[in-house]
């Protein structure tokens, strides 16, 4: 597990003071979970622009909050333009972007909500740092393996196009590289039907059909 130290970026100029000392109030985890009737988890989309992150995400999202589950997505657009809006996309602000939104996740997760990343995080890297920053068994990696032909006939926001006329630098799976998950929890490949993928994740969440 790597410390706050050594996953912090540049930019917030070195390590966290060692003055620091993390609060604890009075509520623990089982109190939430007796309140919301579920543990809390983090989801974490990862995959190519147009994989179909966001979409799963937002689907499998309300099909828990119809069943009385607590759910929330983090979408990578959404965040960007508030939290993160003074990050670029070289290769230290990605990192600091999914350090940061780890950080988030760490607490939905701990207020007990099931909370679901959809960014493309495109380096392994960052994706285990974020997954050490929780309890063993909260955190869940999806990689939305969609492959990069049929992203790109997707490209509902014209961004493949863009990146291959140079428009765009530093283009996850075009212009910079894209990790793959050597051994994600779940693959999902996005040309199955959305409900068969929806599924996919419900029974990964809820192996046993419960919501507990």
């Amino acid at each position: 597990m790597c410390s706050v130290a050594e996953f912090d970026s540049s930019r917030n100029n070195g390590p966290v003071s060692q003055d620091l000392t993390r609060a604890e109030g009075h509520v623990n985890r089982a109190r939430r979970t007796a309140l919301t009737g579920h543990d809390g988890r983090t989801v974490w989309l990862t995959g190519l622009s147009g994989s179909g992150k966001s979409t799963l995400a937002f689907a499998v999202e309300d099909a828990l909050v119809a069943r009385g589950v607590a759910a929330y997505v983090l979408d990578g657009d959404n965040v960007r333009m508030g939290l993160n809006r003074d990050l670029g996309f070289s290769p230290d602000d990605r990192t600091e972007n999914v350090r940061r939104i780890g950080e988030v996740c760490r607490l939905f997760q701990d207020a007990g909500l099931v909370v679901f990343s959809a960014f493309i995080s495109p380096y392994r890297a960052d994706r285990e740092a974020v997954r050490a920053m929780h309890p063993d068994g909260t955190f869940i990696e999806v990689f939305v393996d969609t492959p990069l032909e049929v992203c790109e006939e997707r490209d509902v926001k014209g961004l493949y196009s863009r990146a291959r006329a140079g428009e765009i630098p530093d283009f996850s799976g075009i212009s910079a590289p894209y990790e793959t998950p050597i051994s994600p929890d779940l693959r999902i490949d996005t040309g199955r039907p959305l409900q068969d993928c929806v599924d996919a994740v419900l029974d990964l969440l809820f192996p046993d059909g419960t919501y507990s």
